[in-house]
């Protein structure tokens, strides 16, 4: 085992004792945010990063009953059951293949997707990364068990089903979203407004439907990209919860590889409607004006991303790290939308 991989593996069981929220609905985001510094070099911050982050953490919450094969069902997002489920999905990944177990509940989990503001779904993203980049050593199995459990506890649908039938490209869909009417409240409060949001549906199903796998990839990729650019304009709408618009289908198409193909369609279709749900919640009515960031490299916007410390500023500034590769030349709006998310979560916090 290299440095690296034993740094990772370390923190992952360090963040393994403690629970999957705190403070009643906080996401833990220890495992998520190690993973993005170990991937981008940072591997000498993750435990200083992890000594200061479990200080707000909690416990694992006491088990209730045991989910089985049985009655997995009736357990889907109850809450209270999140340990019950990470014991069940920890038996599953060291039974089978983690391979199997991710393609048998995907499609189960995917209607879920909006629940935990998508946080379970981009943790399962970063999990399935490591896994397939890395190597599948026992802590990393376990990351992945631990990200299916949360899923299914917090499992939550959209108030509204979006089926897309148009052919706008993503960034123009989430340009044409109208905005909710409250914005300034809670995540399942801003989704409850969806079905009352004049156009929103009509809006949310004018996005492009592509036809073949490959094409869902494809669209899925613009759909971060859009969201990513997006950002960098309208991120004060809500400088945390924002972020998600473009993580959130990030850790959807980081995903795919392990599925099968007849899965990426589905999978686009959840992300999308999840984006554009968060879109339509917390954007902002007015752009900000451009941001002045020079010329910056990605491995100078990730090392400010680390300094600043904070982990949705990590996380995003991942995503777009992913972003600005995509490219050729590199994507300039890409890395000013991460160097934007710290400057915003950075005066919030202040």
């Amino acid at each position: 085992m290299d440095t690296t991989s034993g740094t990772l593996d370390e923190a992952l069981e360090r963040l393994h004792t403690t629970g999957p929220e705190f403070h009643g609905y906080l996401s833990n985001h220890g495992p998520m945010a190690v993973e993005a510094l170990v991937r981008h070099g940072q591997d000498r911050t993750v435990h200083n990063w992890v000594d200061r982050y479990v200080g707000k953490l909690e416990g694992v919450p006491s088990a209730q009953s045991p989910v089985t094969d049985a009655n997995w069902q009736q357990a889907l997002g109850d809450p209270r059951r999140v340990t019950d489920w990470t014991t069940y999905m920890t038996r599953q990944v060291a039974e089978r293949p983690w391979r199997e177990v991710l393609a048998e509940w995907w499609p189960r989990l995917l209607p879920g997707i909006a629940g935990a503001a998508t946080h379970p779904v981009i943790r399962v993203g970063h999990a399935v990364r490591t896994l397939l980049e890395q190597g599948e050593e026992e802590p990393r199995s376990a990351e992945l068990a631990h990200a299916l459990g949360y899923w299914a506890a917090r499992h939550t649908t959209l108030p509204v089903t979006v089926r897309p039938t148009g052919t706008a490209s993503p960034a123009d869909a989430l340009a044409a979203l109208p905005r909710v009417a409250d914005q300034r409240v809670a995540p399942l409060d801003g989704l409850a407004q969806l079905p009352k949001t004049e156009g929103w549906l009509a809006a949310a199903e004018a996005v492009n439907a592509p036809q073949t796998p490959d094409a869902a990839r494809d669209e899925l990729a613009a759909l971060v990209r859009a969201a990513t650019h997006r950002y960098l304009d309208y991120g004060h709408g809500s400088e945390v919860l924002l972020v998600h618009a473009a993580t959130a289908p990030n850790a959807v198409l980081r995903t795919l590889p392990a599925l099968p193909a007849e899965l990426w369609a589905p999978s686009l279709d959840a992300a999308w409607a999840a984006s554009a749900a968060l879109t339509s919640v917390y954007s902002a009515d007015e752009p900000l004006p451009p941001l002045q960031t020079g010329r910056v490299t990605p491995e100078e916007v990730f090392e400010r991303a680390t300094a600043h410390g904070d982990e949705h500023a990590i996380k995003f500034t991942d995503t777009a790290l992913d972003v600005a590769s995509w490219a050729p030349a590199g994507d300039e709006r890409a890395l000013a939308a991460a160097l934007r998310s710290q400057e915003l979560i950075r005066c919030a916090r202040l």
